[in-house]
């Protein structure tokens, strides 16, 4: 079976993934499909950084803004989404353009998935820690058989805690049962040709400096306003994980004015960052542009001349 080519942009946050993206799209008559975990939430508009009408200079984007966020979402979930949307583009005989940091996203749709215990996103095993911790083993083991009864059978006679949080995370993470997950992991190649194109800087505070400057603009442009809606109204758990309004509750409650709170907002989107370069410098299908050396109509020209001769021939 002929696979379908898609093109992939990744890397960290504020690296410039939409903007070369839109870039490609409209070079190579492409539509645009989020890989990112949080940019599936409606009205998480500025903390999810979603390209604006501008940004997106007229290519279609989707699966942005199309869950509620009362609802909790996961990586299985996104590629029931994503499969069926890459198929209407090539119908279309157009180009679809993957964009996003979702590392656990992408590599579960386009194959090669390696989900280890290092992958594991710190808010939910924190999370999982302190429901532990509050409600002890026998809640937790009980909350495993409700999502995974063949795990809890398994993991119920030696009660090891590690084990049954591990199974519970591997759900709440991925929306698969660990059962599920390997039987992923093995099962037929993917229908997909991906040409993989990655943003970094060579340069930390490059990025760094990138990230500081994106947070100012998303305060200026009301980000304490969309908190307290966001506070205030139904949330899922996945939504709740979001960089960008657990950082700014001190200020909302009072207890610390706004700066502290936009400095801890930038630390926590500098080490997110750091967590995706990790997670994508493990792929070597990845061709790889610093974006403190190279001008961005440099890297579209380089990444548009790859793509033609890995797709076209």
């Amino acid at each position: 079976m002929q696979k379908i080519p898609v093109v992939a942009v990744v890397g960290p946050t504020a690296s410039g993934k939409t903007a070369l993206a839109v870039e490609l799209a409209i070079r190579l008559n492409g539509e645009v499909i989020s890989a990112d975990s949080m940019q599936i939430y409606r009205e998480m508009d500025i903390a999810t950084a979603k390209p604006t009408p501008d940004e997106m200079r007229g290519v279609p984007h989707h699966l942005i803004g199309c869950v509620d966020p009362s609802e909790s979402f996961s990586v299985a979930r996104w590629c029931e989404l994503a499969r069926p949307i890459i198929s209407a583009i090539t119908d279309r005989g157009r180009l679809p353009i993957l964009a996003g940091g979702t590392g656990l996203y992408l590599d579960s749709l386009l194959g090669g998935l390696q989900f280890t215990e290092a992958d594991a996103d710190p808010e939910i095993r924190s999370a999982l820690q302190r429901e532990y911790e509050e409600q002890g083993l026998d809640h937790m083991l009980g909350v495993l058989r409700a999502v995974d009864p063949e795990s809890a059978d398994r993991l119920a006679p030696g009660r090891n805690p590690k084990r049954i949080l591990r199974a519970v995370e591997v759900y709440r993470e991925t929306g698969m049962t660990m059962t599920q997950l390997n039987a992923e992991q093995s099962a037929a190649p993917s229908p997909y040709a991906a040409v993989k194109i990655g943003l970094y800087a060579d340069d930390r505070a490059f990025l760094y400096d990138r990230i500081n400057r994106r947070v100012d603009r998303m305060i200026e442009d009301g980000l304490p306003d969309e908190a307290r809606r966001f506070y205030h109204g139904e949330r899922g758990e996945t939504a709740a994980a979001a960089i960008g309004y657990k950082e700014l509750l001190p200020y909302l409650s009072g207890e610390l004015p706004l700066e502290d709170c936009a400095e801890s907002l930038k630390r926590s989107t500098r080490r997110y960052a750091k967590r995706q370069l990790t997670w994508f410098r493990r792929d070597p299908e990845i061709r790889w542009f610093a974006i403190d050396r190279t001008p961005f109509d440099r890297i579209a020209d380089e990444a548009e001349q790859l793509i033609k001769e890995r797709i076209y021939g």
